[in-house]
């Protein structure tokens, strides 16, 4: 038994990868007790499993895939629906409705509509088949869509689902990941959904690199702690910290009587100090002169 990579090492096609009691798994093939990438790709070593994640490359459906798509036609009770790649899906009203329904199902869903739907079935001869008859599937309302390559998508969602999590806690935003490499995402102001996108362009453009997740989690960190130091307060904010202060000075002892005769003396004594300051100010100038 031997390996010939090392681990996150990027291969290319028909290049040995491993030979003896392994396996082969996706993006490779056995031929012989040995193994060869089919890819150009990371290659990985998990238990006695060779497999090889492709770096570039078109979306292919497979069946459970989580995918975003966009309603481009509706016809008689199916609604065609691009998914990107090369093939076009198709969702019937059995799949998305409960029943009784409208004959009219673009009263439900309409071109245009974004969704998120599951892959039940894939026919390279009539193209896949998709469900929204299950939990997160639903018409993705609102929010913004964003394409990145789909063979980055286990690298943006991560171990199971570390990064897109940790994205997501930092941020406080929503996210559909899907598989076919369009990801939603929904924010409450501009600044995190800026930084959404940055850091998921990130993660498209060094997939291959080591500790993105710590790299992301630290920039993410660093930028939002920036944002906050040159967010000016809010007006509501603003009043409440004048509240604030003026419960405090509720809260002080109230100050003892004066004797009016001793305000008087006070006052002219004042009166005198400011005549003085001023002779000196004058006097300060006419040096200067």
């Amino acid at each position: 038994m031997a390996v010939y990579f090392q681990k996150r090492e990027v291969v290319v096609p028909g290049q040995l990868l491993a030979e003896g009691r392994y396996r082969a798994s996706y993006g490779t093939f056995d031929d012989g007790g040995k193994i060869y990438s089919t890819l150009v790709g990371l290659a990985e070593l998990r238990g006695n499993t060779v497999k090889v994640v492709a770096l570039e490359g078109v979306y292919i459906p497979k069946e459970g895939d989580l995918v975003i798509g966009i309603i481009t036609a509706v016809a008689g009770n199916n609604w065609k629906v691009s998914i990107g790649g090369p093939y076009g899906a198709s969702l019937h009203a059995n799949n998305a409705l409960r029943r009784p329904y409208s004959d009219d199902i673009s009263e439900y869903m309409d071109l245009g509509d974004v969704i998120a739907a599951e892959v039940i079935a894939f026919d390279r001869q009539t193209g896949p088949f998709l469900s929204m008859k299950g939990r997160g599937l639903r018409v993705l309302e609102r929010g913004m869509l964003l394409d990145v390559s789909p063979a980055k998508i286990p690298r943006i969602i991560g171990r199971r689902g570390s990064m897109i999590n940790m994205i997501t806690d930092h941020l406080k935003i929503q996210t559909v990941v899907g598989q076919n490499g369009r990801i939603w995402i929904k924010a409450t102001d501009i600044a995190s959904l800026r930084l959404a996108i940055k850091a998921f362009k990130t993660i498209e453009a060094q997939a291959h690199t080591s500790n993105l997740t710590e790299r992301i989690n630290r920039m993410l960190s660093e930028e939002l702690a920036e944002i906050r130091e040159s967010t000016p307060l809010e007006p509501d904010e603003i009043d409440m910290e004048n509240e604030v202060v003026e419960e405090e000075t509720d809260e002080l002892e109230p100050e003892p009587d004066v004797d009016e005769s001793m305000e008087i003396e006070i006052i002219e004594e004042a009166s005198v100090d400011d005549d003085e300051e001023i002779d000196d100010i004058d006097e300060m100038e006419e040096v200067n002169e």
